[in-house]
């Protein structure tokens, strides 16, 4: 084991002494990544790792500096400007990362993002067409 490797595992164990709460936030974001399409709630989180709601958001934000919203939020508005990138209408993209409906993800998207959804691709399709005319 290198040095680097030994003071990663000391300040982990200041930092995350109790090995269930640290695999509970763990396994709440892993399985956000995987399902962020969906539709997910703080309730549905919780039963999944047998834990209270309360318990989960406190340990998640303690983690991960975000409430599990937040960040789902996040992963989906990132999910999209992928979609969007590729092509994909905003209103497919809306829905396909979950979403529920167009006018709420644009406005979110404009909040997080700084521009409309349709400008943001707008915006992409002329810089990937500069791009190509070199």
């Amino acid at each position: 084991m290198t040095f680097y490797q030994k003071e990663i595992n000391r300040i982990k164990g200041i930092c995350y002494s109790n090995k269930d709460q640290i695999q509970i936030a763990i396994g709440t974001r892993n399985y956000m990544e995987n399902n962020f399409d969906r539709k997910l709630n703080l309730d549905l989180l919780s039963h999944i790792k047998f834990t209270s709601k309360f318990h989960l958001l406190r340990l998640f934000k303690k983690y991960y500096g975000q409430t599990p919203k937040q960040y789902l939020i996040d992963k989906r508005i990132g999910q999209s400007k992928s979609y969007l990138k590729k092509g994909m209408s905003v209103s497919e993209t809306c829905y396909a990362v979950g979403f529920e409906s167009p006018s709420s993800f644009s406005t979110l998207f404009k909040k997080k993002i700084g521009q409309t959804p349709t400008d943001f691709q707008i915006e992409q399709f002329s810089q990937s067409q500069s791009k190509n005319d070199f």
